[in-house]
């Protein structure tokens, strides 16, 4: 079984539904907790993959976690590496400060609850995004936003609220500003526990996270299949480019 290092920002944001569908598809987890004080391995290329996931830190400031520049240090030592990498939420806006993108309070206030988000015309021919439907389903819970991608970035996915909802940098790196790996106990406790800008923004947090939670259903059917393929990239299964034969 291939091996995937996971970053997490937080003791109520693990892996989640990742828990399951990775090991399902051949990839085995390898949590680090560095809330909890364990270091962030600086070498990527010890595992076939990296996941990094989400939490109420501030990707533009490293002083709101000891640990993000170390995870900044990865993740763009994984992209150098060709390391297939997956960032989700804070994940992903790490991995766009990390490689020359920039991060910032969400100009239009919280992102909460299911939302759609549009596929941009390259996410058709993207390995992870392609099989992807035309507007789906995901879960949001975001005060901050990817603001500019990074020099080079393909945009894959935007929102009516904001732009840059998932992004590619080089070939093997993936950043989602959504969350795709929500059990229903993770949407609830957030509907519990973040809630000031959502109520600041005129909603219901806890109506919101069981709108959410109603829609998870929908959220596996389309996601679980794009976390097989990157399960499939780690194990070196994905889409392989021949060279062109000369007549």
């Amino acid at each position: 079984m291939t091996r995937a290092l996971v970053v997490t920002h937080s003791p109520t944001e693990g892996p989640g539904t990742l828990a399951s569908w990775c090991p399902a598809a051949g990839l085995e987890l390898v949590l680090v907790h560095p809330w909890d004080g364990e270091p962030v391995p600086s070498d990527p290329t010890a595992y076939d993959a990296l996941i990094v996931l989400g939490g109420p830190q501030q990707a533009y400031d490293d002083g709101s976690a000891a640990w993000l520049p170390a995870t900044k240090d990865l993740l763009r030592a994984a992209v150098a590496a060709g390391v297939p990498t997956l960032g989700i939420c804070l994940g992903a806006q790490l991995l766009a400060e990390a490689m020359g993108g920039r991060v910032a309070p969400g100009a239009d206030g919280v992102e909460a609850g299911a939302r759609l988000v549009a596929k941009r015309d390259a996410a058709w021919d993207d390995e992870l995004f392609g099989e992807v439907p035309f507007t789906p389903t995901v879960v949001q819970w975001h005060e901050d936003a990817i603001v500019d991608l990074p020099p080079g970035a393909v945009l894959l996915a935007s929102s009516s609220r904001y732009a840059n909802q998932a992004f590619r940098v080089g070939e093997r790196a993936w950043g989602v500003q959504f969350h795709i790996e929500t059990p229903p106990e993770m949407v609830r406790h957030w509907g519990a526990q973040y809630t000031a800008a959502v109520v600041e923004a005129g909603l219901d947090p806890a109506a919101l996270a069981e709108r959410a939670v109603a829609e998870l259903p929908e959220v596996e059917a389309c996601w679980r299949p794009v976390v097989e393929r990157f399960a499939a990239l780690a194990a070196g299964r994905g889409r392989v480019s021949l060279p062109l034969l000369e007549g």
